[in-house]
């Protein structure tokens, strides 16, 4: 099935939950931000998504420097 992130087209395992795909991405949950569907959801509220075929996923990485 095929989703929007980020602007680009990605393919991923019908019935999937918000969780596991970013867990599956190698993201950390505490160091991201996440749109679905243009609503910011809650870290408390990403294992209850499944994935539908082209939702639409903004990421956002929390980056330190200095």
């Amino acid at each position: 099935m095929q989703i929007i992130v980020n602007g680009e087209k990605t393919t991923v395992n019908e019935g999937i939950t918000l969780h596991d795909f970013l867990k599956h991405k190698g993201l950390d949950p505490q160091k991201v931000v996440v749109e679905h569907n243009y609503r910011i959801v809650r870290l408390e509220e990403w294992p209850n998504i499944v994935l539908q075929e082209n939702d639409n996923l903004e990421i956002l990485k929390f980056v330190g420097g200095g």
